[in-house]
């Protein structure tokens, strides 16, 4: 392409600041070019927040607050503070491409709001509530395919689903999966008050996040299931929150279609990992939750925890970093959709730089 993909944020919290950071530290902003960040917090709050981060370090560059923005290692990002799509002059900003990073417009009628004012394209941090309300949903790695350059709204599903998606499509095209039921140990949310409070309707989620191990509802089976149809009907999920961070984990307990063992299984993953080190990895070290911030891969399969009963019934242990995999991977998805629309090569989406645990 002529020039670098033009994107903006809107919603500069956790994901928002994620991919910020993930463009830079990954070296893909000499392909990606972040024109505007659109957030209602105020420019200092910003600039601070950018700085430093307690769940991933101080920032590897500069920040500096400009007249109109923030300017990140010298390149000014300009800043607008609207609370509403029409608030910011998407179409004066001459980007490609929004990446709405706020998870608060969940439906067409929403969506269709950024491209009314300006936006060209915009590519969702979240699933959408239903499969209609988005052109496309897709998980990097198993159905970029489906991409098109004419689709405007597209969503690059959830961290979660994009961490086990890769994991039940390699095991349905291999042993294959009858039913599965997934538990997702997810790190705590800002939906969740640090003390008891009036937080949210659903009254669990009015207690400590960092009191308790919080269960939660989840639409993670829906997720799934439309990203991998012919499962439908055959998935089923649960969530609970505990109090760490960041890092998340799924227990999936599947029935396999025919029966295997523990080293076979093992073998699949590591073949896997070996083919798309960029997306999955495994790992045989004891490890604990933290050795995997910062990780941008979807998924890390824990070697250790694979266990067989009865020859097909088998339970699998799937690490994630539930912010940092997520936002690389949406910027996958930009680069994958970009090819098709701008003409451009998508950046090949080898292991990138992190903080990899040794030997995983």
């Amino acid at each position: 392409m002529n020039h670098p993909l033009r994107v903006a944020i809107n919603g500069y919290g956790r994901i928002g600041r994620c991919v910020l950071r993930a463009l830079i530290e990954s070296g893909r902003d000499r392909a990606i070019e972040l024109v505007a960040i659109n957030e209602p917090a105020d420019l200092a709050s910003m600039a601070y927040l950018t700085r430093f981060d307690s769940t991933h370090g101080v920032f590897p560059g500069t920040v500096e607050e400009a007249a109109d923005g923030l300017r990140i290692n010298g390149r000014l990002v300009r800043v607008h503070h609207g609370r509403a799509p029409g608030d910011c002059p998407w179409r004066e900003l001459g980007i490609d491409l929004l990446l709405e990073c706020s998870g608060a417009y969940g439906t067409r009628d929403a969506l269709t709001a950024f491209l009314e004012a300006g936006c060209p394209r915009v590519l969702v941090s979240q699933p959408a509530r239903s499969a209609a309300d988005v052109d496309f949903t897709v998980v990097h790695g198993i159905n970029d395919d489906g991409l098109d350059a004419g689709q405007r709204l597209v969503s690059a599903a959830s961290c979660t689903t994009n961490a086990i998606v890769p994991v039940l499509d390699l095991l349905e095209r291999g042993p294959g999966v009858r039913n599965a039921y997934l538990t997702t140990l997810h790190s705590v949310m800002n939906d969740q008050p640090m003390i008891d409070g009036y937080h949210h309707a659903d009254l669990r989620r009015t207690r400590s996040a960092m009191q308790s191990i919080v269960p939660v509802a989840t639409g993670l089976a829906q997720g799934v299931e439309r990203l991998l149809p012919g499962l439908a009907g055959r998935i089923q999920a649960k969530a609970v929150r505990v109090p760490i961070l960041n890092v998340s984990a799924i227990d999936l307990m599947v029935n396999l279609g025919r029966a295997t063992d523990v080293e076979s299984l093992n073998g699949l993953f590591q073949q896997a990992a070996r083919e798309r080190p960029g997306l999955l990895a495994c790992t045989g070290h004891p490890h604990a939750s933290i050795d995997f911030n910062h990780d941008p891969r979807s998924a890390i399969i824990d070697l250790g925890h694979t266990r067989v009963n009865g020859g097909d019934f088998a339970n699998l242990l799937v690490w994630f970093d539930n912010e940092w995999g997520f936002a690389n991977r949406m910027l996958d998805v930009a680069q994958a959709w970009a090819a098709l629309f701008m003409g451009a090569t998508p950046a090949d989406t080898a292991e990138r730089q992190g903080n990899f645990p040794q030997g995983a």
